[in-house]
């Protein structure tokens, strides 16, 4: 982490320089009508929810399943669950949606990406959608909005999947990892500089970061992860998000849920490392455990078969611990 914080500190200097000088020219915003055009498809819907914002969700696989809804992690999108759509889409009926400030929803009209609203807007869409009771999974800080979900609802809940979630409570003496895009970020002064000039190349040597095998980071990707990120208001909404308290203290109370967790995680995750899994499971009564060998922060990408096949394993309750 000390190294990566010079090393930030040091692009961040540079930023600063090449910002000033470049400001006429820096990265434009992308209107949301582009970035539909190029990133919805026939399953997206655009849910119109009481404030006014627009929901990006996507509604997919068997009408008569029981409903599986996926979050996705910061600056990603739902796209990042396609391929558990693909593998699972026979079996359950597959919710996922773009949270605010992320994706095709983008900046949402309150402005307000705390947790509270995240898991407020989490329960609005669910509720337009006329689903009661369904099965709710995270990866990332979307696996935050999960626990903190099923804190705040969890009688709408019957089985919770955290997968590489976000949430613990950091150690002094913990040394962590991190991609360069979330250093710079998360840093004073610069992460405002990122508004206005957020290099294509910046977002590849995140992903890059991200990913276990790199070689997995395509420029497809790179190019979806950008788009969305230069969508009008989405850079903004970015800032407010990461100035937010990173620890709310509410962890505390998983150890009262009974629910039936599943808890996926990367071996290799240079995020949020692995030992914080075990840390969920011991919070949670009811919880299995899998770690998996060379993949890192994403694994619905990095091992999509093996993930669903473990999905499907647990919400059929075949998935046994230690199996």
């Amino acid at each position: 982490m000390r190294v990566l914080k010079v090393i930030g500190f040091a692009l961040g200097g540079l930023l600063l320089f090449f910002a000033l000088a470049i400001w006429p020219f820096g990265d434009r915003d992308i209107s949301p009508a582009d970035l539909r055009a190029r990133y919805a498809n026939a399953a997206s819907r655009f849910i119109e929810l009481d404030s006014g914002t627009l929901a990006h969700v996507r509604d997919q696989g068997r009408r008569d399943g029981t409903p599986l809804v996926l979050l996705h992690g910061s600056n990603a999108s739902l796209h990042t669950f396609e391929p558990w759509v693909a593998m699972l889409q026979d079996d359950f009926r597959i919710i996922t949606m773009d949270l605010p400030g992320h994706g095709l929803t983008g900046r949402t009209v309150e402005d307000d990406y705390a947790m509270d609203a995240q898991v407020a807007f989490v329960d609005e869409v669910m509720r337009k959608l006329h689903v009661e009771r369904f099965h709710l999974g995270g990866n990332s800080m979307g696996g935050r909005v999960t626990w903190h979900y099923v804190l705040e609802h969890p009688k709408r809940v019957d089985h919770m999947i955290l997968i590489d979630a976000s949430g613990q409570p950091k150690e002094d003496t913990q040394e962590e990892t991190a991609a360069i895009g979330f250093l710079l970020a998360t840093t004073p002064v610069i992460q405002n500089l990122l508004v206005f000039v957020t290099p294509r190349s910046l977002i590849e040597a995140s992903l890059q970061a991200t990913f276990s095998d790199s070689a997995l980071v395509d420029a497809a990707m790179v190019d979806r992860y950008h788009a969305m990120l230069l969508r009008e208001g989405s850079r903004e909404a970015s800032l407010v998000r990461f100035q937010l308290p990173r620890d709310d203290g509410r962890v505390a109370g998983l150890s009262g849920l009974q629910h039936p967790t599943l808890i996926l995680w990367g071996e290799d995750d240079r995020l949020i490392p692995a030992s914080d899994a075990h840390k969920f499971a011991r919070q949670l009564p009811n919880s299995i455990v899998r770690i998996y060998e060379g993949v890192g922060h994403i694994p619905m990408e990095e091992q999509p078969k093996r993930s669903a096949e473990d999905i499907r394993a647990f919400l059929k309750g075949s998935l046994r611990a230690g199996g």
